[in-house]
């Protein structure tokens, strides 16, 4: 049998892509050699971004699988080196795509990221569930999904989203973490806290925490990214009106009067941040009984309250996007790291869920930056 030719193998090794940047690992610089036996013995040495990279052993695990099905190689043996500086320094530039190294993506005016800031006027009414099982139901729609922990005194996302691994840092670049299996990217406060450490900080603490999650963590080409905000209007509501000015948000409520009145609060920051609202959702709006009906344990009507009020405030039409009834799955799911949109789609709160998901997700990408191919004409 003839010895693998050398194009064969730097096409399968395209096919691996690096488990945090998503992307082939010989378009990286990754790949340093690839050395052949005359018996189709195939030695590959790959270079990781750093060194005790939490990957590697998945990034063998392909390397090893992909070579080993050229035709020709009777056997793969993968070693593992680690970038140079000047290395890593050419693969910022490149995954960077010339940017400043400070600059927020999501704010420049060619970014297609639509951002959904998701918001509530009190904690306590399920907003960290809303955004996780959005993100993964958004990643069941194709869509390329980014969740920014952003309650940084109460962060819940990585738990809720089943991750536990580190990000991984090239120099001041970071590489958050993907859910596993929705693929979604998630950065949180959490994963810099050893234990269950609380944050105490004030508000240039926060802000500088939020702008470090926009701008030092590389997202790659996201359609969505959600922001998980802590409850009220507080530095952090103020802080991302400002670094992401075309932010839309999303505001979470209960049916319970008390809690629509103080989320009308929240909506209404819109009014001096100039935000759009894209919508309100319900959560807890009612208790499905074995027999059919329906409990209302919180009141009813608290949503379209909500709506109806922010609509008048701003003049525009603010949608109730869905009312999600209370569900022991999607707090199971919480609790597990496993949203209750992908364990159990059929549940009464996933498929509230999933409508909501739904109806954000046929918005699609933003025209903002798109050439159009048009070209102007004079008329004499």
């Amino acid at each position: 049998m003839p010895a693998p030719s050398t194009d064969a193998l730097h096409a399968a090794l395209a096919t691996v892509n690096d488990p945090e940047i998503k992307k082939p690992i010989t378009e990286l610089g990754m790949v340093d050699a690839v050395d052949t036996t005359e018996d189709g013995h195939v030695q590959v040495t790959v270079l990781l971004t750093v060194a005790g990279c939490p990957m590697k052993d998945t990034i063998t695990r392909e390397v090893t699988a992909a070579v080993g099905g050229v035709e020709g190689v009777t056997g793969v043996d993968v070693r593992l080196g680690v970038m140079s500086d000047e290395q890593r320094g050419a693969l910022k530039n490149q995954l960077r795509g010339g940017q400043a190294e400070k600059e927020v993506p999501f704010a420049r005016p060619d970014s297609l990221t639509t951002v959904y800031a998701v918001a509530s006027g009190k904690g306590g009414v399920g907003k960290s569930s809303v955004t996780v099982n959005l993100a993964a139901a958004l990643a069941e729609e194709g869509l390329r999904v980014g969740v920014v922990d952003a309650d940084i005194y109460g962060f819940s996302v990585p738990r809720m989203l089943g991750v536990t691994q580190q990000p991984t840092q090239v120099d001041d670049m970071i590489l958050p973490p993907v859910a596993e299996p929705s693929g979604v990217k998630v950065i949180s406060i959490g994963m810099f806290v050893p234990g269950n450490q609380p944050v105490v900080w004030r508000g240039p603490m926060l802000h500088r925490a939020v702008q470090q999650f926009l701008a030092d963590v590389y997202w790659g080409d996201l359609d969505i990214l959600l922001l998980d905000l802590p409850p009220g209007t507080g530095d952090i509501a103020i802080s991302v009106a400002q670094l992401l000015p075309s932010s839309e948000l999303i505001i979470v409520t209960t049916p319970q009067q008390a809690a629509a009145e103080v989320a009308e609060r929240a909506g209404s920051i819109a009014l001096q941040t100039h935000q759009r609202i894209a919508g309100v959702v319900e959560n807890m709006s009612w208790l499905e009984l074995p027999d059919g009906t329906r409990q209302e344990l919180f009141g009813s009507g608290g949503g379209q309250s909500v709506a109806d009020s922010l609509s008048r405030a701003i003049g525009a039409q603010v949608p109730l996007l869905g009312q999600v009834p209370l569900d022991v799955a999607l707090r199971e799911g919480g609790d597990t790291g496993s949203p209750v949109v992908m364990t159990q789609p059929d549940s009464p709160a996933a498929a509230a869920l999933r409508g909501v998901a739904r109806q954000l997700a046929r918005r699609g990408r933003g025209l903002a930056g798109r050439k159009l191919g048009i070209t102007p004409t004079l008329q004499r």
